[in-house]
């Protein structure tokens, strides 16, 4: 009689709404906060940076685990099929969204398989080149490279990232014979144009920032909406007249799908809380990031759009990782 008694008023708090104890008490043990690559890169050190704050405020440890493999698909896969009760959360690049398209295969769905939290923080691409270069403008750059067909290439941080697709829609745009050289990381990249091995190169600003403000790069553009903090002399794309070559390297959080609409919830509200915190505002422009914060629906939204964007980029240009 007990037991039936329990189960008839557990019903009638899911027919009223009331949300289940284990959202009410959440956190109650460690979160485990995925990485779907190596220490050390941006997506880990935003993760870690907001771990720590989630864990003073719940009181809870909220950890960062390392999972690295095929850009990113091998945390997203295992995140995609962890249980969903906000135990498991990860931290995501753009690369989630662009490897749906460009990998023969993904284990996972980014649209059916996770729910979106917040988009933590964005920052923009920008195009430098090797001080030798004689371009000083986005618009030099064109006309210098269809003035020398077969001379230039640029250089990115590896097939598939978001620097390597704003240079493929760059060059779709323009119809230029400009060449991809691919790196194994942001940092080779650079090098190699601060070395003038490659003359230009499309990166991400943190892997870039000093070595620009330094003066061993000339920065011609950004591909954002608004000038970039720690460059705020370097025009936008728009502003040199040329639209639709947005390009933001994002870093948000998501959850199994199935998580708890309270749980995803609570997050979004802390996650916003801690991004609006100054010294975390400083820290994210420290490594060339904004602090963005959007709701849930906004991030659902977002991740939809990068979709559709990077994948016709990849179609267009014909890339493939099987």
């Amino acid at each position: 009689m007990a037991a039936i008694l329990r189960i008839s008023c557990a019903a009638v708090l899911l027919l009223c709404g009331v949300p289940p104890a284990s959202a009410q008490s959440y956190p109650n043990r460690p979160v485990r906060v995925v990485v779907g690559f190596p220490a050390g890169g941006p997506t880990d050190a935003i993760a870690r940076m907001v771990s720590q704050k989630l864990s003073d405020a719940f009181g809870q440890q909220f950890f960062v685990e390392n999972v690295g493999g095929a850009g990113g698909n091998t945390a997203a896969g295992q995140v995609a099929r962890a249980t969903p009760d906000g135990y498991t959360i990860m931290a995501i690049s753009t690369g989630f969204m662009v490897n749906p398209s460009l990998y023969a295969r993904v284990p996972y769905d980014a649209v059916k398989d996770f729910a979106p939290v917040t988009l933590v923080a964005a920052s923009p691409n920008v195009v430098v080149v090797n001080p030798l270069v004689p371009a000083k403008s986005l618009p030099e750059l064109v006309q210098l490279i269809r003035d020398n067909p077969g001379k230039y290439s640029f250089a990115g941080p590896g097939v598939g990232s978001t620097p390597h697709l704003g240079g493929e829609l760059f060059r779709l745009a323009f119809n230029l014979d400009l060449v991809h050289v691919p790196f194994t990381g942001a940092a080779p990249a650079v090098q190699a144009t601060v070395g003038g091995h490659t003359p230009i190169a499309f990166t991400a600003l943190p892997s870039s920032l000093s070595a620009i403000q330094s003066g061993q790069l000339r920065a011609l553009g950004v591909a954002a909406n608004e000038r970039a903090g720690g460059i705020p002399d370097v025009p936008t794309f728009a502003e040199q007249g040329i639209s639709d070559q947005e390009a933001d390297t994002l870093t948000g959080i998501v959850a199994p799908a199935g998580t708890p609409k309270e749980i995803v919830d609570l997050l979004y509200r802390e996650n916003a809380k801690a991004v609006g915190q100054p010294d975390l505002t400083e820290r994210l422009a420290v490594l060339g990031f904004k602090a963005v914060a959007d709701t849930p629906d906004e991030f659902a939204a977002r991740i939809k759009q990068e979709m559709e964007k990077w994948g016709k980029v990849v179609h267009d240009a014909k890339l493939r990782i099987e």
